[in-house]
């Protein structure tokens, strides 16, 4: 790690008792962290960066905390998605109003189906670092981890871990941001709209089944970002001191919403003790390797003072164990008494190498464990929360299935995301719509 910045820098003090927690918390195992050839440079990286102005607002931060109260308590329901990784070329206008505009129509087709507000959260304004199981690839490079780390060109140099990307990250964020904000002021459908209207054409004049669009209906909407908290060295860079709370904690000025993966969830590591010290609302990840006992532990870290919403556990089991593992958890957690807001990742656990070499997911087995996911919280008499996807308003052809049939054939056709498979507009309406169906 490079030397810890001067916390009372950039007009953002921080007492040294939170100081030297933060530095305690850094101090431990860090999964999934980049080697910087030049260690000196990385630390002159995160003290400019400590010297930026955050992106997002306390205020913003406080709204969403008191929506994500609303959640815990069953009184409304949280819609978090986007892409899997972001990319500094694909940080445009017309492919965030695309995305933004399919979380709008999901989120109306699931208001009106549940009753109930939905949170909005976009993978957006920062999701630009991605954990990975290997660290080298099959051309023996090291592994492509995010535009915020090195460049998915298949070269050594372009490769090589730079920390002047974390720069270009917090500016690729800055100016999401500001649209994201621009945009929500606008409303948001209207884009979407055509993009659909436009995708079930070309399907229908190819011989595919189209899918319907839905009218435009602009209005303002409330739409906060998030993204993992995995790279540490740009997490700590842009904080300040929260006091509003139980005890004084740091606020994260990057996003309102920040989760830990399945990869760095480590119980002794420095990502679950950096959590801790935030004010943040906090999701985490839970795979099949979970057991209810370490899922009580982490709710006891991170939600040391019960608040309600404070914590989003994301359980993200697989289409076939979702009905066994995931009832004893809940059971735990709900026997703990701590209001944790239960959502489900359909995505991660469902993902699949295609015959021709395409990673891939089904949408019938997205659907399949959200169907076991909701069918457990009945059973249990615990609220469903809410969902957690990979999606795009992009017409992209990187998921099976869905009712323009995407087959393995037509996978290349449009495959363009830099990590994981996403759901692309049609597929991500009709999947809000199988959903209003188990909600009803």
């Amino acid at each position: 790690m490079p030397a810890e910045p001067d916390l009372a820098d950039g007009g953002r003090a921080v007492d040294r008792v939170l100081a030297g927690r933060l530095r305690a918390a850094l101090d431990r195992p860090a999964a999934q962290q980049p080697c910087w050839p030049d260690a000196e440079r990385a630390a002159a990286v995160v003290e400019l960066l400590h010297n930026a102005e955050p992106i997002v607002a306390p205020e913003e931060t406080e709204r969403l905390r008191t929506r994500l109260a609303s959640v815990a308590r069953g009184e409304a329901f949280l819609l978090q998605g986007g892409d899997c990784a972001e990319t500094f070329a694909g940080n445009t206008e017309p492919h965030l109003r695309a995305n933004l505009g399919v979380l709008a129509r999901m989120g109306e087709v699931l208001a009106e189906a549940a009753g109930l507000p939905v949170v909005k959260i976009a993978r957006m304004a920062g999701q630009f670092a991605k954990p990975r199981s290997n660290t080298v690839d099959a051309l023996g490079l090291p592994v492509y981890r995010g535009d915020i780390v090195n460049s998915p060109e298949c070269t050594a140099a372009a490769r090589a871990p730079d920390p002047h990307r974390m720069l270009m990250a917090y500016a690729h964020s800055a100016s999401a941001m500001d649209l994201v904000r621009k945009l929500c002021a606008e409303g948001v459908d209207e884009p979407l709209a055509a993009q659909m209207v436009l995708a079930g054409a070309r399907r229908a004049s190819s011989g595919g089944p189209s899918f319907p669009g839905a009218g435009p209906s602009p209005r303002p909407t409330e739409i906060y970002v998030s993204h993992e908290m995995l790279l540490l060295d740009y997490e700590r860079a842009v904080l300040w001191a929260d006091s509003a709370g139980p005890e004084p904690r740091l606020s994260s000025g990057l996003a309102h919403f920040l989760w830990i993966g399945e990869r760095t969830r480590q119980l002794d590591g420095a990502h679950i003790a950096f959590a801790e010290l935030l004010s943040n609302p906090i999701g985490l990840k839970l795979g099949p390797t979970c057991t209810p006992e370490e899922v009580v532990e982490y709710v006891r870290r991170l939600d040391p003072h019960r608040t309600p919403g404070r914590l989003t556990l994301v359980s993200r089991m697989g289409h076939a164990r979702v009905r066994e593992l995931l009832p004893p958890i809940v059971e735990k957690v709900a026997a703990s008494g701590h209001e944790v807001i239960w959502q489900c990742d359909p995505m991660h656990g469902n993902t699949h190498t295609s015959g021709n070499g395409y990673k891939t997911r089904h949408f019938g087995h997205v659907v399949a464990e959200l169907a076991g996911f909701f069918a457990v919280h009945r059973q249990l008499g615990t609220h469903a929360g809410g969902i957690h996807v990979e999606v795009t308003g992009d017409d992209v052809t990187e998921c099976l299935g869905g009712a323009a049939g995407i087959a393995e054939a037509d996978l290349p056709d449009r495959y363009l995301t830099a990590c994981d498979p996403r759901l692309n507009a049609g597929q991500s309406v009709e999947l809000a719509e199988a959903i209003a169906k188990m909600l009803g």
